[in-house]
Parts: C-alpha cells; structure tokens; sequence
C-alpha cells in the first residue's frame, strides 16, 4: 500500500481532528492537511466553543512575510540601548491568557515565515515571548497532490505532527453542519439526492470527465462543488427573489462550476412547488402540500433549517399530512445529538404527542 493511500485510509474526520489537538495543541503542533473547502478553517471555531477561556486568533500565513512576524523596538537603560521585537498581534502573545492559535494555509507561506514560525510551532515562543503555557497551537494546509503550492521541507515536517482530514461524506455534510447553518433546503435535498458524487476526491476519480462537479487537478475548472462552495451558493439562493433567473444561473455556476450550477438551478424550479413558512403557521390544516417526493423532502429540510419555537407546532400539525416517510425522517433528523433546535422541537407538547402515537415508526420489527 502507498503512502497516499495509507493516509487516505486512516484520515481523521473533523471531530477527530478537533480532539486531536484538544489533547495535545499545548504541547504539539498538528498541521492538519485536506481537500480545499472541506472545513479546515472551521476548527478554531470548534475549539473556540469548546474552550470559552481561551482567546481565538487566526494567522493568515498567505499575507505574511518575515517582516510581519515581528518588529524591533528600540529600549535603552543606563548604560546601552538594545533591540526587543514586538510579535504580531494576529499571534497572541500579547493577551497574557490562553489562546487557541490556529496558522493557515501553512503550506503555501514564504519559505522564510515558514522557518520563521518554527520556534511558535515548536517551543509556543517568538524572540523572548511565550504563549500562556495553556494556549493551544495547531495549523492547516492543502492537500500537495492537489497542486495549488502547498510545499514542507523535511525540517520542517519534523517539527510537527501533519495527520489527513476526510472530506465530509454528503450525509456527514447534512446532519452535521448544513441545518445548523442554515443552508438554503433545495441545496440540502439536491446533495442528498446526488449524494457522494459531490463529495468525491480526486483521488477517487482517474478520469476527471467521469465526475464534472468535484476539483480535480488534472482539468481545468473555474469553479467547482466544495462543501465550502456549496454555502456560498446557499446565499444566492436564499436572495433568488431579487434576482433574475439569468444572474442567479450565473451566479450558482461561478459559484459551484458550470455542470454544478446548471444542474443546481433546475433542481431549484421544484422549490415553487413549497407553501412559505409564513403560509404553513397561518393555517397548517390547509397550506398546500407538494405533490412530489423530492419537494416533500425539500420541505423537511427547509423546516429544520428554518425551525423556531413559534413553527414547531404550527409544523406539527402540517407535518401530519405529509406521507410517513418524510414525517420519519425530520424526527430522525432532531434526535441527531448535533441538531442544535433538538431540545426546542422535543420539549414541544405537539411534537412528544405526535412521538407517542407514531411510535410505530421506530419500533424495530420482531
């Protein structure tokens, strides 16, 4: 087995990922490396939620060069005067608490900031600074293999440990971030009906026109399906009503590659088959209901999307019209651990009442 593929094997999702420096970001420093757009950045995030008393700070090696890491200040005493070097404040060292430190796109950094920030990823210290010994130093970077500059010496490597994120699978994408954050649902159902076609690696595809959607480095694509890229077309979506269908096709192909956006556009004439939010809480017993299954699942997405406590029992009641299955997965999808109006619907009086006669569903067969 090769290495490519040994790492491609053991990959780390991102919650590995974030547990990973979790447990030793004060004393090593991981690079953790992965497809473009697949939620590197969001780590600091994760960690920042995790770790309220640590100060998030963000380094952006791309903009960097030696000059930036620090700059002298001239000090004198009675006898002599002498240079100390004042850090970048992007760093941290400043705050005298902890801090979560996350480098960027290390990969690509001028080969001096690279050796320059050796000692930070290394010993947590620049000049004669240290970071609170609490503080929490990790970085990310490209993928080489995917040809955008990402380069490390041995040296460099030998500072540090690198580990391989996966990319998300398209389910992993759904539950896990894109109802949280309020992804537009019609871009949520045209994923789960595609399914991992959009979440491939190149890696996985040796012919790059077997799949027209993904990054591949051995074609030449001005835009294509990320994770990353497909929240960015979830604005354009949820701004389509001020927009002509000719820019909004525009924008979704410049936005998610022209098989992607082409494809993604069609899929979104199904959403006028949809009664509004505004429709199912004025009268549930009488919105209109789709009359497609892939508008019905539309639907479900676009409630757990867009849930609050004033539509959970107006969408209760509507719910109840809809056919078993779709009613089967949007409680599937709140009981998820990671769904963050979990407690919101299930406190519901009408939606415990709606469990308690529809417990059938999720009774295994004996």
């Amino acid at each position: 087995m090769s290495a490519q593929s040994t790492e491609t094997l053991f990959a780390l999702t991102l919650n590995e990922c974030v547990d990973a420096i979790q447990a030793t970001g004060s004393r090593v420093t991981t690079l953790i490396q992965g497809h473009m757009g697949c939620g590197k950045s969001s780590i600091l995030k994760m960690l920042a939620k995790a770790n309220p008393n640590h100060i998030p700070c963000y380094f952006d090696c791309t903009t960097k060069d030696l000059g930036d890491l620090m700059l002298p200040k001239i000090l004198t005493d009675d006898d002599a005067e002498f240079v100390r070097f004042a850090p970048n404040e992007e760093m941290g060292f400043h705050h005298g608490r902890p801090v979560i430190l996350m480098i960027d796109e290390f990969g690509k950094a001028n080969p001096s900031v690279k050796n320059g920030m050796m000692r930070v990823m290394l010993e947590r210290k620049l000049g004669n600074l240290s970071l609170h010994p609490d503080s929490m130093v990790f970085a990310t970077t490209n993928l080489g293999t995917e040809g955008v500059g990402d380069l490390l010496q041995p040296h460099h490597r030998n500072r540090i440990t690198t580990v391989r994120i996966k990319k998300p699978t398209a389910t992993e994408w759904i539950e896990n971030f894109a109802y949280n954050a309020g992804v537009h649902s019609s871009i949520i159902r045209w994923v789960h009906e595609f399914g991992d076609t959009l979440f491939q690696t190149f890696e996985e595809v040796t012919d790059p026109e077997s799949n027209p959607y993904i990054y591949h480095p051995k074609s030449v694509r001005a835009s294509f399906v990320t994770p990353r890229s497909l929240e960015l077309a979830s604005h354009w979506l949820h701004a389509k009503d001020k927009l002509t269908p000719t820019t909004l096709k525009q924008a979704l192909m410049g936005t998610i590659g022209a098989r992607g956006g082409a494809d993604l556009e069609a899929y979104v004439s199904i959403y006028d088959q949809l009664p509004k939010k505004a429709e199912i809480m004025a009268d549930p017993a009488n919105a209109i209901v789709p009359t497609s299954a892939s508008a019905t699942m539309m639907l479900v997405a676009n409630a757990l999307t867009g849930m609050d406590r004033e539509f959970v029992t107006p969408w209760i009641k509507y719910m109840a019209r809809l056919d078993k299955e779709a009613q089967g997965y949007f409680t599937l999808q709140v009981a998820n651990p990671v769904y963050t109006k979990k407690a919101m619907v299930m406190t519901n009086a009408d939606y415990t009442r709606w469990c308690m006669d529809n417990n059938y569903l999720f009774t295994p067969d004996v």
